[in-house]
């Protein structure tokens, strides 16, 4: 029996609702890969996402945000993440550490990380974004928050992130 994690959309939402943080979420067709939804996406303001959750050599979790615009060069990231070789995570840890399924990996699924397993990378161009755009732990919708929202939910996650800047190691 696999046991659900104590949050989903609705819980996430809620969550979100409760401690009034500001969001705005659109349901759509589900969207697996960065590349799915391109108009759907250009109809929503704010940078778009792309979520990685990777396991390193010595068994460490890690889930890196980025626009999804950016290139993640994964031989490279450990040197500046502090990680060992990457690879990435599979399904069953994936859900049981963010609670969430291939396509729908996102930065709000740390919120069902309650034992801290999973180090969390940011790219510092969403880091300044003014709106930011993730999956609310299903791939079938898209939360939008403004960056003081976003940071908010960091900050009453207790999770600082490993600021990485994407684009100046891709060069």
């Amino acid at each position: 029996m696999t046991v659900s994690p104590p949050f989903d959309r609705d819980r996430l939402l809620a969550w979100m609702a409760e401690r009034r943080i500001d969001h705005t979420t659109h349901d759509h067709p589900a969207v697996f890969r960065v590349e799915e939804g391109v108009e759907m996406k250009a109809a929503l303001p704010g940078a778009h996402t792309k979520n990685l959750f990777l396991k390193d050599k010595k068994g460490r979790l890690w889930l890196i945000s980025a626009r999804q615009d950016t290139t993640i060069d994964l031989k490279r990231a450990p040197a500046v993440i502090g990680s060992d070789r990457l690879s990435f995570g599979n399904e069953a840890l994936m859900w049981e550490t963010l609670g969430v399924r291939p396509g729908s990996v996102t930065a709000l699924g740390l919120i069902n990380d309650l034992e801290r397993r999973v180090a969390f990378v940011l790219d510092r161009r969403l880091w300044e974004a003014d709106i930011v755009n993730f999956h609310p732990l299903t791939n079938t919708a898209t939360t939008a928050l403004t960056q003081a929202a976003f940071r908010q939910v960091m900050a009453l996650l207790e999770r600082e992130p490993i600021m990485v800047d994407f684009a100046a190691i891709a060069e």
